[in-house]
Formats: C-alpha cells, sequence, structure tokens
C-alpha cells in the first residue's frame, strides 16, 4: 500500500480561543500536516498551552495523556521546574557560544557523560541540533574518513523498508519511505534498501522467536554490500527498534550477525538512536541492551526530555583518527550544535534519569505495560501488539486469521477519518501511522504507571471497537 507521510490533523470543533486558532491557520505552517482541513473549515487548529506530568492541556483546559511522549521525545514528563532552572541558570552566565574550534564547560561535560554511558569504544562526540542532523553528519563524516584512508569509493550506504532517519537530504535518501521523498528527488545517490524485521510479517518457514529469522535478515545486508561491490559501501544506518511500520524489534541474532558483516567488510555500523535512547528501551542506549556496539550511535530527543533541542553522534576512535593529522577537517557544523542552555538542560536531564530510577522504572513496568495492551488482541481490528520497553505498535488489520491489511482509501477513512481524531477527543495523544502497515504508536512518558497503562487500554478499546463497527 501507499506510504501517506501526514501527521492527522487532530481537530477540535471549537477553542477556548478562536482568535489564536484562526492565526495559527493563517500564518503558521505545521509540519507533516494537510492544511486543508483547516482552510476547508472541517476544523479548528488544537492549541496546546500547558504541561502537567503526564499530561498535556489545550486552551479549552481539556487535558490529554500524553501516550507518544510528544513525538518520542518529552521522556521525563511535561512541567520539570529544575530543567527550566538549569536553562535560566546558564542564559544567565553563558547564554550561546559555538562549538566551532572552541569549547565551553557544558558541551566538555556533556559529552564526557554520554562517553560514560554509551556503549564500549564509542568515545568522541559531535553535537548536533536534532537527529536528522546526527544522521546527515554521520553518512558525511564516514564518506569523508574513508576518502582519508586512501578507500574513496566507499560512499555507499544500506538502510531498511520503511525506516525512517530523518527530513534533510543525505538523511532523507536513507529514508525507506517512497512517499516521504518522492517531491524532493533527485536525493543524495548511493542509498540501499534491505528487508526490515517485520516480526508479523515474516518470509514463509520463519518464526520470529527463531534466529534463523534474525540470520536471514542481516543477511540481506552481506547480499546488498556483495552486489553493490564491497569496495563502494560505507555504512549500514538501522533503528535498534525501528520506528516507522510499527516497532520493530530485532529478532535474535540479528544485531549480533549485522556486526559481524560490518568488520568482515570494513563498513561502520551505525545505529540510529533518535527514537530508542534515553530510557524509551529501558537504558540509556538501547544497543547496550541489546549487547552489541556500533561504531556509531545517532540520538537526540530524549537527551533533553524535549526541553531544549539538541542531537549528536557518538563515534568510536577508528572513525575519528583519520581526523587527528595534519589539515584534515571535517568541514561540517550547525549554529546551534552544543548550545550552553541545551547542553546544561541535558545534563540536568541525565541527573534526573539517574535519581529517579527511570531505566529501572521502564524495564519493571514494561512487561506489565505490553500485558495490558496486549488486551486488546480480542478485538476483530487487532491483528498484533509488539514493542519493548515504553514503545509499542498496534498493528490493525481487515482480517486476523489471513493478516489482510487495509487498502488505500480504507486506511484514509480508517486512520486520518476517524481513529487520530477519536482518540485525541477522548483524551489520549497517540499517533495513527500508515508508513507500512496500519499501526497505532505508544511511546508514553517514562514516568508513566499501571493507572496510564489501564486509562490507554481503555480508551483505544472503546475506540478501536467504534472503528470497527463503521468499516
Amino acid at each position: 500500500m501507499g506510504y501517506k507521510m501526514t501527521t492527522t490533523p487532530q481537530l477540535v470543533t471549537s477553542s477556548g480561543n478562536d482568535g489564536m486558532a484562526r492565526r495559527a491557520q493563517d500564518n503558521l505552517w505545521m509540519h507533516f500536516t494537510r492544511h486543508s482541513v483547516y482552510e476547508d473549515g472541517l476544523g479548528q487548529v488544537p492549541i496546546i498551552v500547558r504541561g502537567e506530568g503526564e499530561y498535556f492541556f489545550d486552551d479549552r483546559g481539556k487535558r490529554y495523556l500524553d501516550g507518544i511522549s510528544s513525538l518520542f521525545t518529552v521522556q521525563l514528563g511535561h512541567g520539570r521546574e529544575e530543567l527550566a532552572e538549569a536553562a535560566a541558570k546558564q542564559m544567565k552566565e553563558l547564554a550561546y557560544f559555538p562549538v566551532w574550534s572552541y569549547a565551553h564547560p557544558r558541551a566538555v561535560e556533556l559529552a564526557e557523560r554520554l562517553v560514560d554511558l554509551a556503549p564500549g569504544d564509542l568515545n568522541r562526540v559531535f553535537f548536533t541540533s536534532s537527529g536528522g542532523e546526527a544522521i546527515e553528519s554521520a553518512w558525511k563524516a564516514i564518506k569523508q574518513h574513508f576518502k582519508l584512508v586512501g578507500k574513496p569509493m566507499k560512499h555507499k550506504a544500506i538502510s531498511r523498508y520503511v525506516a525512517y532517519h530523518g527530513t534533510p537530504q543525505g538523511a532523507l535518501s536513507l529514508t525507506g519511505i517512497p512517499d516521504a521523498k518522492k517531491f524532493f528527488e533527485p536525493l543524495v545517490p548511493g542509498s540501499i534498501r534491505v528487508p526490515n524485521t517485520n516480526p508479523y510479517r515474516l518470509p514463509e518457514g520463519y518464526d520470529a522467536a527463531d534466529e534463523r529469522f534474525g540470520i536471514w535478515a542481516a543477511d540481506r545486508i552481506e547480499e546488498a554490500i556483495i552486489m553493490e561491490g564491497p569496495e563502494t559501501v560505507c555504512a549500514v544506518f538501522l533503528e535498534p527498534v525501528q520506528n516507522s511500520g510499527g516497532c520493530f524489534v530485532p529478532p535474535p541474532g540479528y544485531l549480533q550477525r549485522v556486526r559481524e558483516i560490518c568488520d568482515q567488510y570494513d563498513v561502520f555500523m551505525v545505529a540510529d538512536e533518535t527514537i530508542c535512547a534515553f530510557g524509551r528501551i529501558g537504558d540509556y542506549f538501547s544497543m547496550s541492551r541489546f549487547g552489541v556496539t556500533p561504531d556509531i550511535i545517532t540520538c537526540a530527543k530524549g537527551m533533553t526530555s524535549g526541553y531544549a533541542p539538541l542531537g549528536a553522534m557518538i563515534v568510536n576512535e577508528r572513525l575519528f583518527e583519520p581526523f587527528r593529522h595534519g589539515t584534515n577537517t571535517f568541514l561540517h557544523g550547525y549554529t546551534w550544535a552544543g548550545h550552553p542552555v541545551s547542553s546544561a538542560v541535558a545534563l540536568a536531564a541525565l541527573d534526573i534519569y539517574e535519581r529517579d530510577g527511570i531505566m529501572e522504572h521502564v524495564r519493571k513496568n514494561e512487561g506489565p505495560f505490553f500485558d495490558t495492551i496486549s488486551k486488546l488482541h480480542d478485538l476483530p481490528i487487532v491483528g498484533d501488539v509488539r514493542g519493548m520497553g515504553y514503545f509499542y505498535g498496534i498493528e490493525l488489520v481487515k482480517d486476523k486469521i489471513t493478516k489482510e491489511t487495509f487498502n488505500d482509501d480504507e486506511a484514509e477513512r480508517l486512520l486520518r477519518g476517524f481513529l487520530s481524531k477519536e482518540l485525541f477527543e477522548a483524551g489520549l495523544y497517540c499517533r495513527a501511522d500508515d508508513r507500512g502497515d496500519p499501526v497505532i504508536q505508544l511511546a508514553p512518558t517514562l514516568t508513566m504507571d499501571q493507572s496510564h497503562f489501564d486509562t490507554m487500554e481503555q480508551i483505544l478499546r472503546d475506540v478501536l471497537t467504534r472503528a470497527w463497527a463503521i468499516l
């Protein structure tokens, strides 16, 4: 089926501040949004004015449970005053200075903290403003690395079907969603796609819990490297748990085999942890939980719990080594990368993660969370519930026996015409998505407990039951 790549507008019929909604419609170009629904008068732009813990509020005073951490980002919940205080303190001391040939204390301290938390031998931090910029930086650094070490043909990069890696030109080239790319082509050449690890839709003869599936999927990477020529391939980009398509957890043996393949063919293994890092999977970096050390980790979002923009690529000495010598320079950077205020907020967020035992909380509750939403399996529209940590996808089907999915028109009516609006109106902010087969994605703030899981399940059960009735 097609990939719409459009955020469904969360329509409201009336607003507590109609003037603000009108001004948003007239002046604000919202991201990944069909503006026609507002132009056609089908609803008003929701105006979100306040956050508190696991909830946020609109300008009508209505409360919503943040079931997707406001775009997989607000890990620690809303309204953390100590994060605001960390930002204010830093602004008074040093509001801004770039990390272009200079350093400031917060960037140094944060780099050191990230290296201490990162798996294996990752020991150098290059700051960015976002996850997409971190992906862009990684591919550029890898290509220059190979030119500096005398392997100038190694420039191609492998990523997976339906994977999303960001909107900059290079990151978008690595994204495996056709409809996300078609209006911006031609993009950066040299990106190659391989199968993902969807445990619900396996090749015939495989089982998701069997290591044979993990080896099969990883071997498709080796197959692509051989087909393209090992002398031309520089990197493999993958999310440890792939978001687009609905939380594809790596099958047994998969990441280990990918690591072996990358070592064998002198290819950098890049873990895109923009979503998976900082507790989403129950560790600071999910690759640590999976027991595999990549060459590069890219991250953002939860580093500051969304309280300030910041991203990073964390690399090993192998990648950085040629940049140590002579006139070799990575001619790449961003104005806001390593921003003093963002770095101070990130340091404060890391303190909270440790002090409040967030990693332990996620691991303790991932089983109860999964068990609670798995109750939805009794609904005819629910085909699969999958994920780990505080990161799950609910795949919706037309027929549970055959796993038949919805066609484009049905998915349009189901996801955009009904589910997103009804879930939001019921007080649950989550994501109904069809980048792949239709899914509902849940990635709540990492502070939630059983009471919140029960609320999510109850709202989902009611709305999905009504959705099935109108199909």
